[in-house]
């Protein structure tokens, strides 16, 4: 048995795996989405695909995983050498663009577990540049990759990668991105097998044993201090971009002794758009915020998931079922579950739970077919909603994504775009005791015809304050002088303009003595709390 020191260093030590598998795809990644903006994750599983260990990457791709995982390597056959390659979110994917390669660890010709990375791909093939369009199904976005091996007994099939790459836009980017992910994985087969080998397989098995055991206590600890009972909330989607507005998402929280069940009854079905969220990405919007509950040392494994059971009624918004269109499901739906948990939480514990942040990664797709075909994406940050004891941070990526910016200078050096504003959105967090933080304009150039996609939310609806806070100001997509719906994809030509203006974050407390009160209107009453 670990005493507390060994845990600690253990703990450690697998997490530095998935640190080190993370530095790797950074250093040999081609397209600034991965390279620059760090949009990927990694993480340890064990032989029944447990999660073990994460970096702090991106928490819709690791809770996704973590959810996802057991039944992959069920359907899987594997042997030392292999590695399989898959986006399907209907088969443990989120959306298209992510892709997830998977590794298995042997020792002595045992498996003892894997390691997987996700990153995701500005372009997978879809027809709109950007792989992110305003969908109708999921063929429409981009090519599916059912889980399958892409590696074989040590040798990659490169035939398979090279068809995978050629259906992008960015056939070299492609291909350098796949080559990153493969050896992100053989960093950590190298890693966690040195680990393994060091403390002999029993060890290592009675290790991860205690770690979950540790991590479940920690997080059963915090969530007893959720009162008994029963805590709903209703928020709800601008629309999802092919005319469907004010789409609820309902959520009842219900804790008991340190147990916690989340049902989804009540949320509109799955809807035309592309806003659908495969369950897995649900879950993963759902340990999020309960992780935010737990102590900062709480280990990021299977422990720390086992007091939270996920209701959802199939073919609702939130466990959409194939061909549903997902591609915005997992970057503007989750973040919207996310703000449905934490209202919820808002009444069980009102003295520990935020304001709603801007609530979407404000999504930007752009790009061009023809002689020379190019495709871009990217997230904006926007506020973070204020606390019970501290303003919002401005200008900042919330809940579901942790990626940076991508740098003006690798953006003009690589896109026919030119940045023509990049500034904080002064006063557009919601006022009180303490204010929510200010989102951002980013205004583009096109320098040649392109078309663009636009994914976001807030648009329609503001984003929530708490405890008598204001809430904050909705965003708005503008080209040229005309103003944008939250989801559209047009063609513009060289000279147009685009300008994406940002939420920014709820406020939270009354300060009545605040003079500018009068100048944040009200919050519509669909987002209004059930």
């Amino acid at each position: 048995m670990l005493n507390s020191i060994q845990l600690s260093l253990f703990a450690s030590r697998i997490n530095a795996v998935c640190e080190e598998m993370g530095a790797q795809i950074r250093r040999a990644a081609f397209s600034p989405n991965i390279r620059d903006r760090l949009d990927y994750s990694c993480a340890v599983f064990d032989a029944q695909g447990e999660l073990c260990a994460q970096a702090a990457h991106i928490p819709v791709h690791l809770g996704s995983m973590a959810y996802a995982m057991r039944d992959i390597v069920e359907a899987m056959t594997w042997q030392p050498g292999d590695m399989v390659i898959l986006n399907d979110p209907f088969l443990g994917g989120t959306h298209l663009p992510d892709v997830t390669l998977i590794a298995p660890v042997y020792a002595d010709k045992e498996l003892v577990g894997f390691v997987a990375n996700r990153a995701h791909h500005a372009d997978i093939g879809a027809e709109a540049p950007g792989s992110m369009p305003i969908s109708r199904s999921l063929s429409e976005e981009g090519q599916i990759i059912a889980p399958h091996h892409i590696m074989h007994a040590h040798v990659v099939d490169h035939g398979r990668l090279v068809e995978i790459s050629r259906n992008t836009r960015n056939v070299q980017d492609a291909q350098g991105d796949f080559s990153a992910q493969i050896s992100a994985n053989q960093r950590g087969l190298l890693r966690l097998s040195t680990l393994i080998d060091a403390m002999g397989i029993a060890h290592y098995r009675s290790a991860l044993h205690e770690l979950n055991a540790y991590a479940a206590r920690l997080a059963r600890t915090a969530l007893v201090q959720i009162p008994p009972g029963h805590y709903s909330f209703c928020d709800v989607m601008d629309d999802d971009g092919l005319g469907h507005r004010d789409i609820p998402i309902k959520v009842r929280v219900s804790a008991d002794a340190g147990e916690i069940a989340v049902d989804f009854a009540g949320t509109a079905s799955q809807v035309p758009g592309n806003i659908n969220c495969p369950l897995s990405v649900t879950a993963a919007a759902v340990f999020y915020v309960f992780r935010c509950l737990m102590p900062a040392q709480t280990p990021a494994c299977a422990g720390s998931l086992r007091p939270i059971h996920l209701i959802a009624p199939q073919g609702c918004l939130v466990n959409a079922q194939r061909p549903a269109a997902v591609a915005a499901g997992n970057v503007e739906t989750s973040t919207r579950i996310a703000d449905a948990v934490l209202g919820a939480l808002g009444k069980a514990i009102p003295g520990q739970i935020p304001a709603a942040s801007h609530g979407s990664m404000n999504n930007l797709a752009i790009g061009a077919s023809g002689a020379r075909p190019w495709g871009y994406y990217e997230t904006i940050g926007g506020g973070m909603g204020a606390g019970p004891q501290q303003h919002g941070l401005s200008a900042v990526q919330t809940h579901m994504t942790n990626t940076r910016n991508t740098p003006i200078e690798v953006l003009e050096m690589r896109y026919p775009l030119r940045v023509r504003r990049y500034a904080m959105r002064s006063h557009s967090g919601g006022q009180g005791k303490y204010r929510g933080g200010d989102g951002l304009i980013r205004e583009y150039e096109f320098l040649q015809a392109a078309q663009l996609t636009l994914l976001t939310e807030r648009r329609l609806h503001q984003p929530w304050g708490l405890a008598g806070g204001l809430p904050a100001k909705a965003g708005g997509n503008f080209l040229n002088k005309e103003q944008l719906p939250p989801k559209v994809s047009r063609s513009v030509v060289a000279g147009d303009r685009l300008r994406i203006e940002t939420p920014g974050g709820g406020g939270w407390g009354s300060d009545h003595c605040c003079p500018t009160h009068a100048s944040f209107p009200r919050r519509r009453k669909s987002s209004e709390h059930e």
